[in-house]
């Protein structure tokens, strides 16, 4: 048995849903398909690229010797925004799209950040014709980045579909890594779905380790339809980065737990 949060562990990961059934898509694959998929067997398996880009690249190769496609949203800042990354995650057959938190970068100010977004779009559409987009959580800010949409549609510039606008998540069935963890949604302040929240734990759909969402799909005790998010940041076989990131995180987690109090 692999130690948690490695290539090696992410790989098995990977194995179990396609053993047990699963069908992996895209994000935009989703959106435009959506209305057909029906009670289809699938996976959204989606990426978001906060921090070590090269971390994303990791993923994406296994995923291509899967045969698996995933979406992966990357930032605008220098620790995500990696053009030569970016491209080979393209190569491998992978979609791309914004991970926005323009309300944040603007501190609010909504014409500016509109500016911002659109300026950003336009740079990450010369590596694919970006389709989709994704909030960045941006925990230490108090602006929430989805409230730029109050002041404008991201339909009007090409776009199909934001997962927290887009996802039906009484139907599928939302994990993601957030805090290092699959039960992350306790330390999380926007990285959730808490209208399903209380329903999923009701009915056994909380999962702290890798190995526990196994044992689940070896039982066959997960939803039809998922949607998969991880941060490749937190998987690497590096012992030095693993351990790093596992003390990083838990610190986090603990400052994340006194913000969702007080909020």
């Amino acid at each position: 048995m692999s130690k948690d949060f490695t290539l090696a562990k992410y790989t098995e990961l990977l194995q179990g849903l396609k053993a047990g059934g699963y069908r992996f898509i895209t994000f935009e694959q989703y959106c435009t398909d959506k209305d057909s998929l029906g009670e289809a067997r699938f996976v959204i398996l989606r990426h978001d690229v906060d921090l070590k880009a090269a971390n994303s690249l990791a993923t994406a190769r296994i995923e291509h010797a899967l045969d698996i496609q995933a979406s992966y949203y990357f930032r605008v800042v220098e620790q995500s925004n990696q053009p030569e990354v970016i491209k080979d995650i393209v190569a491998l057959g992978h979609e791309i799209g914004y991970h926005y938190e323009d309300m944040a970068l603007c501190e609010g100010d909504a014409e500016k950040a509109l500016r911002h977004f659109e300026k950003q779009l336009s740079y990450f559409r010369q590596y694919y014709p970006v389709r989709t987009l994704c909030m960045h959580g941006a925990p230490t800010s108090r602006y929430d980045g989805r409230d730029l949409w109050k002041y404008a549609d991201y339909h009007d510039y090409g776009l199909v579909g934001e997962p927290y606008f887009d996802v039906d998540f009484s139907k599928v069935f939302y994990l993601t890594d957030t805090g290092r963890r699959w039960d992350g949604f306790h330390v999380s302040l926007r990285d959730k779905v808490p209208v399903y929240q209380e329903e999923w734990i009701r009915r056994g759909w909380a999962y702290h380790r890798t190995d526990d969402l196994l044992k689940a799909l070896h039982d066959h005790g997960l939803p039809r339809q998922l949607m998969v998010t991880t941060h490749p940041q937190r998987w690497t076989d590096h012992r030095g980065e693993w351990w790093r990131e596992k003390i990083g995180q838990s610190l986090k987690n603990g400052v994340k737990r006194l913000l969702v109090h007080r909020g």
